[in-house]
């Protein structure tokens, strides 16, 4: 599995890449930093979200590809998706138990929890075994930490 890294902040512009019309340079501040992300075709955009200066979006990338030596750091978004205040996006693999993959996220499914397939269709499985999007805002602190998600995306 691809090691999925978050970047999360604003977005300050958006540009096109060279003559391709089909994919976009995105430029994330967080902080004090700035980091900017390809957005091609094969990236996924959390509920097909159009993306604006000023929105507050977390951005993946893939860990394990190369990446240009230059500043700002560029990377190829592989997800990226509106993020609400105090809440935080994971993504990553999970077990049949609903602990991710680096066991740094244990899942506690509620009836509030919304479980989702990356078309927008109810999940009515497990979501356990799969690459899942989770939208959650608390954890406890124990290890690994555990959650009640608001929102579940399913990679199938």
């Amino acid at each position: 599995m691809a090691a999925l890294v978050p970047v999360s902040g604003n977005i300050q512009n958006i540009s096109p890449v060279g003559s391709d019309c089909c994919s976009q340079m995105v430029t994330l501040r967080t902080g004090n930093t700035i980091t900017n992300f390809v957005i091609s075709p094969a990236t996924y955009v959390i509920q097909e979200a159009r993306l604006r200066i000023g929105m507050n979006v977390t951005a993946f990338y893939d860990a394990s590809l190369p990446v240009p030596l230059i500043f700002p750091p560029q990377y190829q978004a592989v997800i990226i998706g509106r993020k609400s205040p105090n809440e935080t996006i994971y993504a990553g693999f999970f077990n049949n138990n609903l602990v991710s993959e680096d066991n740094s996220l244990k899942l506690n499914l509620s009836r509030s929890t919304e479980v989702l397939t990356s078309n927008g269709q109810r999940f009515n499985c497990n979501p356990g075994g799969q690459l899942l999007i989770v939208y959650y805002t608390t954890t406890t602190r124990s290890i690994p930490p555990q959650t009640t998600p608001r929102r579940i995306i399913v990679m199938c």
